[in-house]
């Protein structure tokens, strides 16, 4: 039988050469680079980007009802100009792990404490130009307490039922990115898997 002329995937990273790299702001949140790179594909380019030290976000979900209910807050963000629908979520602190800084972002933002933790998912914020990584805990078996927010933080919070944050994401009324993948990938869970996935270690 002949052999497939089709080339496998190469599982190896792809290298690009950083020619220069200049730093033009530093802030206390991120910091911004422009940098001369030769990219895999050959091209020399500039690239302007944003270098941040990562984040978390924390899906909190109530599972005693029949359908879940996924805690939100509602806040007012300035690059928005409006006030968002979100799930819990911050930087990691220097010096920080990926968990210790979920646990610490969902007792300050909402009060709340969870007995379960688990890693479901981990993606680029926009990769076009942001370095910044988030990683999405999801957390059951809450209870409640007092909420720690920082001076700046002006925060709502609600327990809300999974199929009406999903209509909320389908009709456009939570328009923010690590909402709506973290909600869908809830929803997907809970319909084939149930909701015993959600305790799972």
């Amino acid at each position: 039988m002949p052999k497939s002329s089709k080339k496998k995937a190469s599982s190896k990273k792809p290298s690009a050469r950083l020619i220069s790299s200049r730093t033009v702001y530093r802030g206390p949140v991120f910091w911004i680079t422009t940098d001369q790179v030769h990219e895999p594909g050959g091209v020399k380019v500039r690239r302007d980007l944003i270098h941040h030290s990562g984040s978390v976000v924390v899906l909190a979900v109530d599972d005693k009802d029949a359908a879940p209910r996924v805690l939100l807050e509602r806040q007012y963000r300035h690059a928005a100009n409006d006030y968002l629908w979100e799930l819990p979520a911050g930087r990691i602190d220097p010096g920080e792990n990926e968990l210790d800084a979920a646990r610490r972002e969902l007792i300050e933002e909402t009060g709340y404490r969870a007995q379960h933790w688990r890693r479901i998912l981990k993606f680029y914020a926009s990769p076009g130009f942001m370095a910044e990584t988030m990683s999405v805990f999801l957390a059951s078996g809450l209870r409640r307490g007092k909420a720690e927010p920082e001076d700046d933080e002006v925060i709502q919070k609600r327990l809300v039922p999974l199929p009406k944050i999903v209509s909320m994401v389908m009709k456009g009324t939570i328009q923010d990115g690590k909402t709506i993948s973290s909600v869908l990938w809830l929803d997907h869970t809970v319909r084939t898997q149930g909701k015993a996935a959600l305790t799972k270690p």
